[in-house]
């Protein structure tokens, strides 16, 4: 069962088009990444699905709900977590749940419930009356996610929730999102972290407002390159990709880390090519493996394909 069908999503701002027909499903209980550089159109289409924004033409249905016809069901029906955190700095941690509970009816020993879990997710037992802006940004961003679904929707909307935290809360806060998929919550969660999205079921990658590839993290990395790619670590990095992104035989390049990754193409005949390109130009290769793409080579190899 679908909880999240799109068909022909756009959104136009004047003569700019920020969304382009896009289209995708999602399952319910399923944890659906939504991928792209800043810019690309992430928000927009966030927003229109939320019932925020208008969309230009297309519909979407959420929650069985119609994203243009009925956007005050819409969001009564989901859970939202914008990329600036959807709290009051000035009021305390009881304030902001108790605003946020109020908002979506709770009342009684159903608030006093989901109130409890709040402060429990969030790590703030016994600290209700410190001020919002003291905490830490991954103790807000976990109160955050909890305001936006006290009320216990089924689809949840995370728009760069993970944005500005440290790595050690990026975990933990995904460790929080598979709890809530857990107990079948459908969440759509936006981010330009490609590593993030190997936590995700599926995922689609969009650029320019336009749906460039979908698919699980497998997928995406078995489908979308078919050429070998290799790891290069060496010295002179800089220099060596310089040198390797003017050959005949290579795609893409990009840093890794230390390391190069090289994308080759139907040129490309074996790794001595390689070997003998850095030795002409003494560059000390300390090795070379060939190598499963990650998501970034994936998607710098769908934008490089895309330009072309």
């Amino acid at each position: 069962m679908n909880s999240i069908v799109v068909k022909n999503l756009t959104k136009k701002f004047g003569s700019f088009t920020a969304v382009d027909e896009v289209s995708f499903e999602v399952k319910r209980g399923e944890i659906f990444g939504f991928l792209g550089a800043n810019g690309a159109g992430k928000s927009t289409t966030i927003k229109m699905l939320c019932g925020i924004l208008e969309p230009t033409s297309g519909d979407a249905l959420v929650g069985g709900f119609s994203v243009a016809k009925e956007p005050d069901k819409v969001k009564q029906n989901i859970g939202y977590m914008s990329q600036r955190f959807s709290l009051y700095n000035d009021l305390t941690v009881e304030e902001n749940i108790d605003f946020f509970g109020g908002i979506y009816g709770l009342e009684g020993n159903l608030f006093e419930e989901r109130k409890k879990w709040v402060l429990h997710i969030a790590n703030l037992e016994g600290k209700e009356k410190l001020l919002t802006s003291s905490l830490p940004g991954g103790i807000k961003q976990r109160l955050a996610l909890g305001t936006a679904v006290i009320h216990k929707p089924q689809i949840v909307f995370l728009d760069e929730p993970t944005s500005g935290v440290d790595p050690i809360s990026r975990r933990n806060f995904w460790d929080l999102i598979n709890s809530l998929s857990a107990e079948n919550i459908t969440v759509l969660v936006t981010t330009h972290y490609l590593e993030e999205a190997e936590y995700c079921n599926n995922i689609i990658l969009i650029d320019a407002g336009k749906l460039i590839a979908e698919g699980s993290s497998k997928q995406l990395k078995t489908n979308y390159i078919k050429v070998p790619i290799f790891e290069i670590e060496c010295s002179n990095v800089v220099e060596a990709m310089e040198l390797l992104e003017k050959q005949d035989f290579v795609g893409e390049t990009s840093i890794f880390g230390n390391n190069i990754h090289v994308i080759t193409n139907e040129k490309f005949k074996d790794e001595s090519q390689i070997h003998n390109l850095c030795k002409s130009s003494s560059i000390n290769v300390k090795r070379i493996n060939k190598i499963i793409p990650t998501l970034e080579d994936v998607f710098i190899h769908l934008l490089e394909k895309g330009k072309k």
